[in-house]
């Protein structure tokens, strides 16, 4: 593929209003059929979207606020407005988790061991870097997830609850991997190396964990072990290749070395 080819980074401009517009054009979740889940059914998944669920809460100020650093160090507002419209995506799906959870009688969490290790990770250190890692790396599994839960039931809502989380997963996915792409052009060859073999290593244990938290919801959606492993490998794959920055056409605007050095 030529140079001329190649694909240019959606702006900040375009995720925002991909936000704004996705928010008025969400598939219609059935509440009013009722959910006509089996306690077969709950029983295998119950327990993890009651996790998952959890997951998808955070009201997102560290974030916010690792965006506002990052968005006035490249003269970029539209990007805190595209993170915005991330956030309350997550939120949204939160929001459909916890409503079918309540109509299933089930209790929501308050708290579970793998959100505080992912929050921990998160939190780390205020960079994007850092902050988009281990979430398109969830993101990738998540793809998984919500596949095998909504295979592991019949129920209209929440079979229609995945369906809509899954449309919104992939363009997530997209949005961290550029976001990477970005942050890894002025980085030395080497030094991209020896990031995506931290990756690797970093993603070895985030696969491990899920697969310890999720296999009963997992497995009842028809992933065990090995199916689960192959898919996320493959997933994220093609997510490193998506943040691999030579896979995009850049344009002339100065690069974060340009601007770093110009004490922006």
């Amino acid at each position: 593929m030529s140079a001329n080819d190649l694909p240019s980074i959606t702006s900040s401009a375009q995720w925002r209003d991909h936000y704004r517009d996705n928010a008025d054009d969400q598939r219609h979740i059935p509440w009013e059929q009722g959910l006509g889940v089996t306690p077969a059914e709950l029983a295998e998944i119950a327990e993890s979207l009651r996790a998952w669920q959890l997951g998808e809460t955070s009201d997102g100020r560290h974030l916010l606020a690792a965006a506002q650093r990052y968005a006035d160090r490249i003269g970029d507002p539209d990007f805190l407005d595209a993170v915005a419209g991330f956030i309350k995506e997550e939120q949204r799906h939160g929001e459909y988790q916890g409503r079918f959870l309540d109509m299933a009688g089930v209790p929501r969490k308050q708290s579970d061991w793998g959100d505080s290790l992912f929050r921990a990770a998160r939190y780390l250190l205020p960079s994007m870097e850092v902050w988009a890692t281990p979430v398109v790396m969830v993101e990738t599994h998540a793809l998984i997830y919500y596949n095998a839960i909504r295979q592991a039931t019949k129920c209209p809502v929440l079979r229609a609850i995945c369906a809509q989380i899954l449309a919104d997963e992939v363009k997530h996915v997209r949005f961290q991997c550029e976001q990477l792409a970005v942050l890894l052009r002025d980085r030395p060859r080497w030094l991209r190396v020896l990031t995506m073999l931290l990756h690797r290593v970093f993603f070895t244990g985030v696969t491990l964990a899920i697969w310890i938290g999720h296999r009963r919801a997992l497995r009842a959606g028809g992933y065990g072990f090995g199916r689960f492993w192959r898919s996320a490998w493959a997933r994220m794959r093609c997510a490193w290749s998506a943040m691999d920055p030579t896979g995009y056409a850049w344009t002339e605007a100065p690069s974060l070395t340009a601007l770093e050095s110009a004490g922006v």
